[in-house]
Parts: C-alpha cells; structure tokens; sequence
C-alpha cells in the first residue's frame, strides 16, 4: 500500500508528486494526466494551452511589480518509464504507483517511481501555486513521450513558447547543473528466420534476470551487465547442440535491458548436459561481474511453444548476431574528463514467427561518431543477413559557459551553498538539445535533485535533496525576476 507524502518538505511539492503517481502515464499514454494539468489550470484560474500532440503550457503570472521581467519556461516531461520486478503483480495501465519512504528516500514498491520527471512536474506546479515566491512571468511546458524518443519535444511548434529563459527541471544529481547533451539515434535489424520441425523433446526457458538495469546514457559507463547479450554469450559457448526456438529482452530502448528469456526445446538425454553446461557458463559470467550484479539469477523451467525451432544456421547467425553486436561505452571525450562520447545500448530483442528484431539506441555528442556507431550495426546486419533501418534522431545541446542563466545560477548556488556548483554535459539525451534548435535564443539550464536508478524498479529520489532543490529552483526565479 502506498505511504503518504504531504508531510515532507516542501509539503506542495510533494502534494503534486503523489497526486501525479495516482495517475497512470506511461509514454504515448499521457491522457489522464494531460486532463489533470487541464483541470487544475481551469481551477486555479490559469491560462492553459494544448498543441497536436498533447504538450501543455500553462501560463502564470509574474509576482505584482515584477511583470516586465523575462518570461522563465519550466519545463519537464508527463510520461515516466514503466518497469517492474518480474514478479510484480502490476498494471501500469490502471495501477498507481505504490509509492513508498525508506528511510531518506522515496521509492516505489517494485516498479519504476516515476520520479524521472514527476518531481520536475511537481515542482513546476508548486511554483504556480505557492503565493510566497518572487518570480516574473513563467510558462510551466509539459511534454508528451519524452522517454520513448523526446518526441513531444520535436513537435513543439515555435509559437509555443514566448519565454527565452528555461529551467529544464530534469536532471538527477544535486548540486550539478547540465549545459550540454548527447544527441541520438535509434536503429533495428531484422533477422530472417528459418524453422524447422523437430519430433518429441521437451520446451524449457532460460532467462537470466536479476541484473540492474538503469538508464542507458547514464548508467552506460557502470559496467552493468546487458541480460539479452550476456545470455547470447551463454548460448554462444556451449559446445553441445541444442533447438532454439526464441530469445527476447529488454522492453525499453532506453533502459540497460534487466531481463532475457530463451525458449529451447531439448530432448530427454540433453536436459541434463544442458543444465550443467548453461549453469557452468553462468557462474563464469556472474565471477565476471560480480563487482556490479550482485543480484544475477540464472532460471530453468519448462515451458510451452508449440513453435518449430530454428534450423541450426539460423540459430547460429542469430546468436553470432547478438554477440558480435555493439554494446556499452564506444569512446570517452577527449575535451571533458569522465564524460562519456558515445555509446550503445542494445535494448530490445524480439523473436517472432518469422523473424527476430533487435532494436538498438546510440548516443554521442558528436555527430559523425553516432553515425560510425550506426554503420558498424549496419554491418553487423549486413554479415548475418539481416535488413537494416535507422530512425530519425534528436540533436545534441551544445555547450554554453557564457551563458547569462549559468551566470545567475552559480552566483545563487554558491549564496545558499558556500560551494560551487558542477558544471558537465551529460551523455543522456535532453529536450534542451530539440528546444533550443526549434526556439533560436533560448538560454537553458538542466538541474535537479538526487535520483538513483531511474528506468529501473530501484529508481529512488532523496527527500532532503528535493527540498534543497526547491530552495534553489525559489532563489533563481527570484533572481530572474
């Protein structure tokens, strides 16, 4: 059962955040809580407009005496990436989120929290209801189905917005303020796939879960273990024959996939070479990453597929095309210490009747390098046969250390905190990279509080870091204004 949250400071702020975890919003199904904003604008007297895609501003206006001040955008995004524990009895569709304290932090009882970006979200609507703040004129910007490929950004029309100014309240560390991010691109193969009827034998699935997951720009550089391609390698090695029949995984390209189930069909003298030998292959795996994925499980159960299984070339190319294919950290930047350049993530594999699909997502901060990355999928489609396509992509954020808004951000940092604050790119992607090419002008900052794990049932958010968060987000627009 889900805890209350209104007793924690600042109490509007949470206020929001629980009534938004009620709402079910997982991306590209935003309508309930698009009709929550509406409402709650027409009852707080507030101008509020929708585009064709279901992003929502709403007007708010400036403290008395503070009218002719720049107009401040704050922006975040509805929708939330929904993930759960495998053994979680749970509906995103009508479940809300069975939000939950532990000890300094909220978190969800086995599925995602939606912190990623309800508390920006909370935080916007606390800002128009809290009558003690000092602000200028402000646009609270809601975006649709940021998760999914920051597409309710790249439909923003540019009469949209009138604010050059914009707080992006989005960011997950405390105390760092993002001025820059990757750009990215999505690409899938599919795989042909040849079956072949077989008599007798038993079906068995072999999943290997438990691992971490986590964000796939920044968790990237961890050393997290990818569950479809770790099981691939497994498959890969044993040195006996076996029937596949279907290997999936993952569910969001932009989640390190958490989970991946293969479907094998073994006659009675195989299962227990099998066993041994899949078993065997784990243990060397889990040694490998024992210092990350403390929690890898390996599972064998049977199972039901009445499909034929590949024949054994097609099971070869498909698990040769797992393995060989790009995954992880592909470059660091040579110009910013620790930031990540360019990356994979291999996030979705799907086996259907007739092919398998595998859906990839690359990030960098440089263009011709994403699209190195792309070639090389490319040609890890073109040697197994498969049939290559690359979607449309977002932009990267260019960096801006002159920016005015930094300027003012850090001096007010530095007053509440008697440090400075961090300053980076990130290598996850931001709207800030499609707002700032579709509205020329616009000088943006990403910041936030501390949030762990997002994408993952782990996602958790620091209750006094919330608080401290709010603190600064008050001081700017006073500031601002």
């Amino acid at each position: 059962m889900a805890q209350k949250l209104t007793h924690l400071k600042p109490n509007h702020l949470w206020k929001y955040f629980e009534a938004i975890s009620q709402i079910p919003r997982c991306s590209r199904h935003e309508e309930g809580v698009i009709a929550y904003l509406e409402k709650l604008a027409e009852s707080t007297g507030h101008v509020c407009r929708k585009d064709e895609a279901g992003n929502i501003v709403i007007e708010v206006p400036a403290t008395p005496g503070h009218e002719n001040a720049r107009t401040v955008v704050l922006q975040g995004h509805m929708d939330m990436v929904c993930e759960k524990n495998s053994d979680k009895d749970f509906d995103f569709a009508k479940d809300p989120i069975e939000v939950l304290i532990d000890g300094e932090w909220v978190t969800a009882n086995g599925t995602t929290l939606g912190a990623d970006n309800g508390i920006g979200m909370a935080a916007a609507l606390a800002a128009m209801e809290d009558q003690s703040l000092v602000h200028g004129p402000l646009e609270l910007l809601f975006t649709v189905d940021e998760e999914t490929g920051l597409n309710g950004a790249m439909a923003l029309e540019s009469s949209f917005l009138h604010g050059r100014v914009l707080l992006n309240l989005d960011s997950e560390e405390e105390g760092t303020f993002s001025i820059g991010c990757a750009g990215g691109r999505g690409t899938q193969i599919a795989l042909p796939l040849t079956r072949k009827e077989v008599t007798g034998g038993t079906t068995y699935q072999v999943m290997v879960g438990g691992l971490r997951g986590g964000h796939s720009g920044m968790d990237i550089n961890t050393g997290r273990g990818n569950a479809i391609q770790l099981l691939a390698r497994m498959l890969h090695a044993l040195p006996m024959g076996f029937k596949l029949i279907a290997l999936d995984g993952g569910s969001k390209h932009n989640a390190i996939p958490r989970e991946a189930v293969a479907t094998v069909r073994l006659l009675e003298n195989e299962v227990e070479t099998f066993k041994r030998q899949i078993t065997e292959r784990f243990e060397q795996i889990r040694f490998e990453y024992k210092a990350v994925e403390k929690e890898a499980a390996l599972k064998i159960e049977e199972a039901e597929d009445n499909r034929a299984p590949l024949d054994d070339v097609t099971r070869r190319k498909l698990l040769s095309l797992l393995v060989a294919m790009p995954h992880g950290v592909q470059a660091m930047s040579q110009e910013i210490e620790g930031l990540v350049e360019t990356s994979t993530n291999m996030a979705i594999v799907k086996t259907l009747d007739d092919k398998t699909t595998l859906f990839s997502s690359t990030r960098s901060s440089i263009a011709t390098a994403l699209e190195a990355v792309c070639d090389k999928i490319r040609s890890c489609a073109d040697l197994a046969g498969g049939v290559f396509e690359k979607f449309e992509g977002y932009p990267a954020w260019t960096p801006n250390l002159e920016s005015p808004l930094l300027g003012t951000m850090k001096k007010v940092y530095l007053a509440q905190t008697e440090t400075d604050p961090g300053v980076i790119a990130i290598h996850a992607g931001l709207e800030c990279g499609i707002i700032g090419e579709k509205f020329p002008g616009m000088d943006m900052i990403s910041f936030g509080p501390d949030l762990n794990n997002p994408h993952s049932p782990d996602e958790c958010v620091h209750i006094g870091s919330v608080e401290r968060f709010w603190n600064l987000l008050a001081a700017t627009l006073k500031e601002l204004a």
